[in-house]
């Protein structure tokens, strides 16, 4: 490591709380699917900072709606009607079957106000007191109180929070009949992932959502699906539930909505939005003029770029490149999943050890779960970029011993 880079981190640790475990990188600028440390070494960007920057970083026709914007209008509250956040909505709102919009800050905000209109929408338009939220193992919904309760997974998460709010029930991943027998009179809603990021790429399987669905429709029950990471073209579709022709009744957005800028929304039908009144629910910053205007030409761009249907062709050359290695290696690669740039590669062998290693070959990734590598890289990546972190991963594949 460099003087520079010993520097950064001592002033980080004399500033900064301490909640990220960081990585042995500090990263001085971006551009399209490239990192830059503060020697001007340059890396392979397959995390776009977590399935966020997934139109490629630092990009020149953003950054001009961005100082276009914030000339005319940054921030004026929610008081006040404002054309772009209205212009954003109508362009989300076309690419799917939900008839309302809530704009936020996070995606820990959008999946907060996707469990409080789910509540209100049971107490205060239909009169009953359902309240609980049922989610999935290892899932990941956030960090408030509500929604790391929500979250299907213990550890640092939830450790030295209690007491926990009440009203969650977490049942095991693709057991149907756990999940039914968790649906009792006060149950709300149920709230998946259409893929599990955070718990290892897990997809849901189709049947299981299928009988999530009609689970929810038999027992009139709301169906909240989490779009933070899968949203905006990343799994090959605009929405990942549209894989599965699911039309939830709340689904929620952030990450990749506004490419960098901190956005969220929640996203639900003309029905349930009835749940939401005027001081109902509120935010201060939540679809301000310049992340609005940001947004929208994210989706204009994933739309006119077809940014899904590259996702999902890049995504199945990644599968056959990752498997052409576990055929190679077939003691350290166990197997592949995911949709579309949503790709998890599982290790049989050291995964910590592998990721060091194509850290250090200048492949930046993420390991989930402690051995699945979660790839999210910019939807704006080629394939030769694909096959150069595949030849990396080859070689550091290796070096390892066989697992015992």
């Amino acid at each position: 490591m460099s003087n520079k880079f010993d520097a950064i981190v001592k002033r980080e640790q004399s500033l900064l709380c301490n909640t990220y475990g960081r990585y042995p990188l500090a990263v001085s600028k971006a551009q399209g699917c490239r990192l830059y440390d503060l020697d001007g070494e340059e890396y392979l960007d397959f995390l776009a900072g977590i399935a966020v920057c997934s139109l490629g970083h630092s990009r020149v026709d953003l950054a001009e709606v961005m100082a276009e914007q914030a000339k005319k209008l940054v921030h004026v509250s929610n008081l006040f009607y404002q054309e772009p956040q209205l212009d954003l909505a109508e362009k989300l709102l076309a690419t799917c079957a939900a008839g309302k919009v809530f704009f936020c800050n996070s995606g820990a905000e959008a999946n907060e106000g996707a469990i409080k209109l789910a509540r209100r929408y049971m107490h205060r338009v239909r009169n009953e007191d359902r309240h609980e939220i049922i989610t999935l193992e290892k899932s990941f919904h956030g960090r408030t109180l509500s929604t790391l309760t929500a979250t299907g997974q213990t550890g640092p998460i939830k450790d030295g929070y209690d007491p926990l709010p009440e009203g969650f029930i977490t049942v095991p991943f693709g057991n149907v009949n756990a999940l039914r027998g968790a649906v009792n009179a006060h149950t709300a809603a149920i709230m998946i992932e259409m893929v599990q990021g955070e718990g290892g790429v897990r997809p849901l399987p189709s049947d299981y959502a299928a009988d999530i669905v009609a689970l929810c429709r038999e027992n009139s029950i709301l169906l909240i699906v989490d779009e933070v990471q899968t949203g905006m073209c990343r799994t090959g579709r605009f929405w990942a539930h549209q894989h599965y022709g699911m039309v939830p009744d709340i689904f929620t957005s952030a990450k990749a909505l506004a490419n960098g800028l901190p956005m969220g929304a929640v996203l639900c039908s003309d029905e349930v939005a009835r749940g939401f009144t005027p001081g109902s629910h509120a935010t201060t910053f939540g679809g301000g003029g310049v992340v609005s205007a940001v947004a929208a030409k994210v989706v204009d761009i994933m739309l006119e770029e077809k940014m899904a249907e590259r996702a999902l062709d890049l995504g199945a050359f990644a599968r056959v490149e990752a498997q052409r290695l576990m055929t190679k290696h077939p003691g350290k690669i166990a197997g592949t999943r995911g949709l579309g740039l949503l790709f998890g590669i599982e290790l049989s062998c050291d995964g910590p050890a592998v990721w060091k290693g194509l850290l250090a070959k200048r492949m930046v990734c993420n390991l989930a779960q402690g051995r699945i590598l979660r790839l999210v890289p910019p939807l704006t990546i080629e394939k030769a970029d694909i096959t150069a972190f595949m030849a990396a991963l080859d070689s550091v594949l290796e070096t390892l011993p066989e697992p015992a």
